[in-house]
């Protein structure tokens, strides 16, 4: 196809030189546009979900790493449908605010551990009350990390949530009223903690009245939705 000798592995053609190719044409190597950066987005379809077969293998091998749609995931109502066992970044933590990172750090382990035992309960097992709350908080989780189309959210709003998070403060919070929560975030932050709003990928950390301050905020923000039956009391009025 390609008039040339088998490459690498016997593979028809050299595809990694191929895609090797097809990164560099992404390259902006002007300076009026900084110079040296490489961005670029490979797609491919896996078979069978087969990350291992060659062409996925290779070009994960000459990126900084891949995320993986799961088909069953976005059946599911999960979306993006990001399957964080086989999604990976080489980069990591290095890319993110620091403000962020340390609120991030144990989430990918919480959340797969969640999903181990959550497939057990999928068969009705019985569970003790440690793994049961290991599962309410993976599906916590899984809801916070839902994100509608188009509508990024800020660095105050990402570590908010994550707060909320890692602090227990949603476990209280049914499933089905977190997008209330999610919803009435930024009006109320706005009023009671304004500071987070205002983050930018510069920020280092908080101090630690603001810290008080934001899940004392949180706090109250889950408890009137709770009261309210999915909206705040304070949009009601």
């Amino acid at each position: 196809m390609l008039r040339r000798p088998p490459g690498r592995e016997a593979y028809p053609g050299d595809i990694f030189y191929i895609h090797s190719r097809l990164l560099e044409r992404a390259a902006k190597l002007a300076s009026e546009r900084g110079g040296g950066s490489l961005t670029a987005l490979p797609i491919a379809e896996t078979q069978a979900g087969n990350i291992s077969a060659y062409i996925p293998t290779n070009l994960i091998s000459i990126t900084d790493g891949q995320i993986y749609l799961d088909p069953r995931l976005f059946y599911e109502d999960q979306k993006p449908a990001v399957d964080v066992g086989k999604s990976v970044s080489r980069v990591g933590g290095k890319t993110q605010a620091p403000v962020l990172k340390s609120l991030s750090e144990s989430l990918r382990l919480e959340y797969a551990q969640f999903l181990e035992l959550e497939v057990f309960t999928r068969f009705g097992t019985m569970v003790d009350e440690r793994t049961r709350k290991v599962i309410e908080h993976g599906r916590r989780i899984r809801a916070v990390l839902g994100q509608r189309q188009f509508a990024p959210l800020s660095l105050g709003e990402q570590v908010a949530l994550l707060c909320a998070l890692s602090d227990g403060v949603l476990d209280a919070v049914p499933v089905d009223r977190i997008n209330a929560f999610r919803a009435a975030l930024v009006p109320w932050l706005a009023e009671h903690c304004s500071e987070i709003l205002l983050l930018d990928d510069e920020a280092k950390s908080l101090s630690d009245d603001v810290w008080a301050r934001l899940k004392a905020a949180l706090l109250t923000l889950s408890q009137s939705v709770l009261a309210s039956g999915g909206t705040p009391l304070e949009a009601r009025l």
